[in-house]
């Protein structure tokens, strides 16, 4: 509703949203829980819906304590995130992130930590990020859609990615063989992902710009034609909010990424230009 323009703005609306949002919170814990992904991940994305309406959780995040300090901190990046599995165990890695900065639970010390610590575990190779020891085991396109999630809380601190070449070479050879790395198919979210990277690497060095470009301009052409070919009743993945969501978030990056490209009754706004979080 953000994206396409259609935000409540009556207050008692509002009011109703953000109290049905802040009474998902576990009071005990100060997390909010459900089935498919991890509580660190699903805190994250709740706290950044509420902070759609300018508004805070009824509770601290009790739990998430334990991470406030530079120990914590890294204990949860070295120990307790999988980087043989980098796309969902980067929902705890990128998810602490926003969940202690929109609750303002950190300073800028934390910050420095968190931003010197991916800095340090930049990946010359595929330019995301890998914190694991030994070989990589992970198929590219998981690396990417792992390492987008650090790269949104990157942009939203207006930070420098170490190795944005190498960004953007991965992401266009992931998009020239898009086919066998899951894009294209269906309303997910792999496709802003690889969108989103490309682009806000293509804002840091000029490195293949219009090489870059032309691939988005293709990609955006492919993705129209997929969406206006779905069957909008009965495609389940159209008709799950969650992944339409991740849909709409690709149309609004590849809206601002090339102007005049992808017209709209309104303008779309992509949530992380806000704050941190998809």
């Amino acid at each position: 509703m953000y994206t396409l323009g259609d935000f409540p703005r009556d207050p008692a609306v509002r009011q109703g949203w953000i109290r049905t949002l802040q009474n998902m919170q576990d009071p005990t814990t100060g997390l909010f829980r459900e089935a498919t992904h991890h509580p660190i991940h699903t805190t994250a994305h709740c706290l950044a819906a509420l902070e759609l309406f300018d508004a805070s959780p009824l509770h601290p995040c009790y739990d998430l304590r334990q991470y406030v300090t530079k120990e914590g901190l890294y204990h949860l990046l070295e120990q307790e995130v999988d980087w043989q599995n980098p796309w969902p165990q980067s929902h705890k890695g990128a998810g602490i992130f926003s969940c202690l900065t929109l609750t303002d639970m950190v300073d800028s010390q934390w910050k420095q930590w968190y931003s010197g610590w991916l800095w340090d575990h930049s990946d010359r190779e595929n330019g995301f990020f890998y914190g694991g020891e030994g070989e990589k085991q992970a198929k590219l396109y998981e690396y990417m859609a792992g390492g987008f999630h650090y790269i949104f809380n990157h942009e939203s601190e207006h930070l420098p990615l170490r190795y944005p070449e190498r960004i953007i070479d991965s992401c266009l050879w992931l998009m020239e063989n898009a086919g066998s790395n899951h894009m294209l198919k269906k309303c997910t979210f792999i496709d802003v992902d690889v969108v989103y990277s490309l682009n806000r690497a293509m804002r840091q060095t000029p490195y293949r710009f219009r090489e870059a470009k032309q691939a988005l301009e293709r990609y955006a052409d492919a993705y129209l034609a997929m969406l206006q070919a779905l069957d909008y009743e009965r495609d389940e993945c159209f008709n799950d909010l969650h992944l339409l969501f991740g849909s709409v978030c690709c149309l609004a990056e590849l809206q601002a990424a090339l102007p005049g490209k992808l017209i709209s009754a309104k303008p779309l706004r992509l949530v992380l230009d806000r704050r941190p979080f998809i």
